[in-house]
């Protein structure tokens, strides 16, 4: 008898989970489809995770779909992150000095995920970032923010094995162009994310680093273009700096 291949499994298991995370309720021949695996190994997986509590079929349309406990381990994984609890206080209080949403992200590879933010106190629409969720580094305020840190050699890796796009028009795309921004973030001390992760929407982000001096986490203020003109990034930009400053002061991190 052949010995299933427990890697193999593991993977169809999380591709089925990161599936229905991001397609929501699906029938068995559709995630068979996207998963490009017979019916009889799909019904398995669910099965499994049924058992698990972990997802739920709907019995009149017969879909599947994630059951809440994903978020229950969520809300677990976050609790124990203790720069949440650090920089709390200080995003808040930066939300409340500007008016604007404020995001606090941690970098994950070539990505940046959002552990935490503070909405804007001021009536606007909502932005599409939510806890949890995950941006690319070489389009985003914070991002770029946390590369500017980075040697130049790290900085190439990293956008080498990104999948490099235009996700708006005022995407960079090109890496030369892309360094002369970096070289600006670092004679600046802040970056810019101007519509080019979402458009209408610009933002300031600047870099915290770990306890080993590691660009491992950053700050933005995020706002809709209208309300980001340069004058009130210019604003904006001696109160980000100065939170930075503090938390940096307060994890025991110099400059």
């Amino acid at each position: 008898m052949e010995e299933k291949n427990p890697i193999q499994v593991s993977e169809r298991i999380f591709n089925a989970i990161e599936c229905l995370a991001q397609n929501g309720p699906m029938g068995l021949l559709d995630l068979s489809k996207e998963l490009n695996l017979n019916k009889t190994t799909v019904h398995r997986i669910l099965n499994s995770l049924i058992c698990m509590d972990y997802a739920r079929q709907d019995p009149e349309s017969l879909k599947y779909s994630l059951t809440f406990k994903f978020c229950g381990i969520s809300n677990q994984i976050l609790a124990q992150n203790n720069m949440i609890d650090l920089a709390r206080p200080y995003i808040k209080e930066l939300a409340e000095q500007t008016g604007e949403t404020v995001h606090l992200v941690e970098i994950d590879g070539g990505q940046a995920v959002y552990i935490d933010k503070v909405e804007a106190s001021r009536g606007s629409v909502r932005l599409v970032s939510m806890v949890g969720k995950s941006i690319p580094l070489y389009c985003s305020g914070v991002g770029k923010a946390m590369l500017a840190d980075m040697s130049d050699d790290k900085i190439r890796l990293i956008w080498d094995s990104s999948n490099i796009r235009k996700l708006t028009e005022y995407t960079v795309t090109d890496y030369s162009q892309f360094m002369d921004l970096i070289r600006q973030i670092r004679s600046n001390g802040y970056a810019l994310d101007n519509e080019e992760n979402e458009l209408g929407v610009r933002c300031i982000a600047v870099s915290i680093k770990n306890y080993k001096g590691k660009p491992t986490y950053a700050i933005s203020v995020s706002a809709p273009r209208d309300r980001m003109s340069d004058d009130r990034i210019e604003e904006i930009r001696s109160l980000i700096l100065a939170v930075k400053e503090n938390i940096q002061k307060e994890m025991g991190v110099s400059k």
